[in-house]
């Protein structure tokens, strides 16, 4: 299992039968085939149905939604609710990397502190959000390393709803680009730069932590506006890791990213092909299997 994947999910509850993993173009999906087995897919969406933002609803076309949902898992005759994990778009969340010189033993008092830190980085009210957060692997420098995770309460209760709604429990709730960290093995110093429409995440990870997080929306998604929002995050590992810049995996790029200056390779899975909406479902599978 990597070490990166306890922070994949910050709900959890038993094992789901599905797993959505939702984008502005579209659900990827696994669920149960006939043999017994995970079958994946993809139901694209027209342009409008879902805008992904931190501050405002997603869901623009809910209809659309419920629709693709039903398509996807129709109802089973039973009033039992279904399991189901749900992966939101990284630009829907805020996650970010605290370090603390000490940390309280008692949850209240750790998730105090943890939103004291963020209250004033958030583009709405820490206390109209889900919060949760995990501890990570001390480090040699002594500090502890705490990886939050915030969602604007409102935007997840839409999402929450739409699954009741198609008699789904949305109980294992997680972040796509955290869930897609369980494809990364490496021990060395890498970046991960995953891109999906014009939304680009970064995150930078050394010997299986997480260091940095870091989402934002491009204007055009070209390779000039990715280098520009690239170098920033390289300066960071030179600097704050004393490291030389290791690895650049890319994942959503499909060629473009062919011309970066480093050294690269792509995000695979052994779950199947991935592609710029689903590399949080095939890792959230892979982490499951762990």
């Amino acid at each position: 299992m990597s070490p990166l994947s306890s922070i994949s999910r910050f709900v959890k509850d038993p094992p789901p039968n599905h797993v959505f993993e939702f984008s502005e173009t579209g659900i990827a999906f696994a669920r149960p085939a006939e043999d017994g087995a995970m079958e994946t897919g993809f139901v694209p969406f027209d342009p409008g149905t879902l805008v992904v933002s931190p501050v405002a609803d997603n869901l623009l076309r809910t209809d659309v939604v419920s629709s693709a949902l039903a398509r996807i898992a129709p109802a089973n005759g039973t009033s039992k609710r279904r399991r189901a994990a749900l992966i939101l778009p990284d630009y829907a969340a805020r996650v970010s990397v605290l370090d603390f010189d000490s940390f309280p033993s008692s949850h209240a008092e750790q998730l105090s502190l943890i939103k004291f830190r963020l209250k004033k980085t958030l583009p709405y009210d820490i206390e109209s959000a889900a919060v949760s957060y995990y501890v990570q692997a001390k480090p040699a420098s002594g500090k502890i390393d705490v990886v939050a995770v915030t969602v604007a309460m409102e935007i997840l209760a839409r999402y929450e709803a739409l699954f009741r709604a198609q008699n789904f429990h949305a109980g294992d709730i997680t972040i796509a680009g955290l869930a897609s960290l369980n494809l990364v093995h490496d021990e060395d110093v890498v970046i991960v730069a995953k891109l999906v429409g014009r939304t680009l995440t970064l995150m930078v990870a050394a010997g299986g932590i997480l260091k940095l997080f870091r989402c934002v929306e491009l204007e055009g998604a070209g390779e000039g506006e990715v280098l520009q929002v690239l170098f920033p995050t390289i300066a960071y590992v030179e600097d704050e890791l004393r490291s030389k810049t290791g690895k650049l995996i890319l994942t959503g790029f499909e060629g473009s990213g062919s011309d970066l200056p480093f050294e690269k390779q792509a995000l695979r899975s052994r779950l199947g092909a991935l592609g710029p909406h689903n590399a949080g479902l095939l890792g959230y599978l892979e982490g499951a299997e762990s």
